[in-house]
């Protein structure tokens, strides 16, 4: 008798172990990123009163006779299935739909989380907005390229300062279109002017100049070529190209007006305010020479002024786009994720927070959206993956259980108190 109360007070401490477990779940339905937990049990070992025997040619074998001695808590599991998204409209909450945890850092240890209600602080960093940990990715280099070969440590910290950052881009390529009138005389001439920036976000202005048609052209014409016009560049009054200089050449165009000879030319600045000398190439392919009145313009110009970070955006793959005051968009950063060989095996340290041990494995970081990493989506927070009506199941079904041990322990107390008034 008393192995059946110790089986039913083995009973009761499981019982009240799972319902804790069933209590966290319900305590958690609305903790962001929250994963189940799941209680398993398993028996105790088992007093065996009888061995099995083997059959003999007269006998058939008997089984084994054993008295359970009751019931433990065999595992806690963890449920690592997707939680709804829920539409939060917030450009810094981020949720993770697939596989992988985001990475947050102090400074000296890295945790992870699928919480992602992040926030930036005084300073710019991208931080859990919890605890105060900062999200972990790749920095973007000054010419916006991202490498996600880098090694990800505990100061991969990713740092957006608005209305603070500033960002320029020299400029390399001018883009022109319009038309040189084909009836023009050698002494007509059309000027086009277009503001560049050096390395410092310098302005200049630079007027291109188209003289001298000829036709028959002039220097060496390629096949097919009836005419040709002459070109300088100055910045004020130093010139700073023409046809004559470098790799440059005369424009050629054909009997059909297109420019045949001379579509990529290249003029070289050289700036007075420190920035270093660049060189603009001059895209001029879209111009044409027909009997019309002559129409030069810039149509695209790839430098920018300096301008302040205003805003930024996230995409899917992590991506962080800057936006800036003058009109450029490039890439600042791009998230990290990281992914376990058994997420499972992942501790819990509270705060939406899970560490690694010896049996999650080690983080495979990866970029999300590629090897089997998640994607993110931006103004979303991942909701709690508790199912409400699984937990009330659970719940009676422990209760019941629990009851029905309470039973056993009163029973053997009533048999033993007959035993003990055996002697009146």
């Amino acid at each position: 008798m008393w192995q059946a109360m110790l089986s039913g007070v083995a009973s009761l401490k499981a019982h009240q172990i799972k319902m804790n477990v069933i209590g966290n779940n319900i305590a958690n339905i609305n903790t962001v990123g929250f994963k189940s937990a799941r209680a398993h049990f398993q028996d105790l070992l088992s007093q065996t009163l009888r061995a099995a025997s083997r059959p003999s040619g007269v006998l058939g074998g008997t089984n084994p006779m054993q008295v359970g001695l009751g019931v433990k808590v065999g595992a806690i599991d963890i449920m690592p299935l997707q939680g709804a998204l829920e539409l939060t409209g917030r450009s810094t909450d981020l949720a993770i739909q697939g596989n992988g945890f985001f990475m947050l850092s102090n400074g000296r240890d890295i945790q992870f989380t699928r919480d992602g209600a992040f926030a930036l602080d005084a300073n710019g960093f991208l931080v859990h907005r919890g605890t105060g940990w900062k999200v972990l990715g790749w920095k973007a280099d000054p010419g916006g390229f991202i490498d996600t070969n880098q090694a990800i440590t505990a100061s991969s910290v990713l740092q957006f300062p608005v209305g603070s950052q500033a960002a320029v881009r020299q400029t390399s390529r001018v883009q022109y279109t319009g038309n040189l009138n084909a009836n023009a005389s050698n002494t007509d001439t059309f000027s086009a002017t277009v503001r560049v920036y050096d390395a410092l976000g310098g302005a200049h202005d630079i007027t291109l100049t188209f003289t001298n048609r000829q036709n028959p052209p002039a220097g060496s014409p390629p096949p097919g070529a009836i005419m040709s016009w002459e070109w300088s560049a100055v910045e004020g009054s130093t010139s700073v190209g023409d046809f004559s200089t470098g790799s440059n050449s005369r424009l050629y165009f054909d009997a059909t007006g297109k420019l045949i000879g001379g579509a990529t030319q290249e003029i070289t600045i050289t700036p007075t305010n420190g920035a270093p000398p660049f060189t603009v190439t001059l895209d001029l392919a879209q111009i044409t020479s027909l009997a019309a009145d002559s129409v030069i313009q810039p149509v695209y110009q790839d430098g920018f002024p300096p301008g302040t970070l205003q805003e930024f955006a996230i995409g899917i793959d992590g991506t962080i786009q800057g936006i800036f005051s003058n009109g450029l968009s490039r890439p600042m950063g791009r998230i990290a994720l990281s992914l376990f060989p058994n997420p499972m095996g992942l501790e819990r340290l509270g705060n939406n927070m899970w560490r690694q041990t010896d049996n999650s494995g080690l983080p495979q970081i990866g970029a999300p959206a590629t090897a089997g990493l998640g994607e993110i989506n931006a103004g979303y927070l991942e909701q709690s993956n508790v199912d409400l009506g699984s937990e009330f199941a659970d719940m009676i079904v422990t209760q019941r259980g629990f009851q029905a041990n309470t039973r056993i322990v009163s029973v053997v107390d009533e048999l033993l108190a007959d035993v003990v008034n055996m002697k009146r």
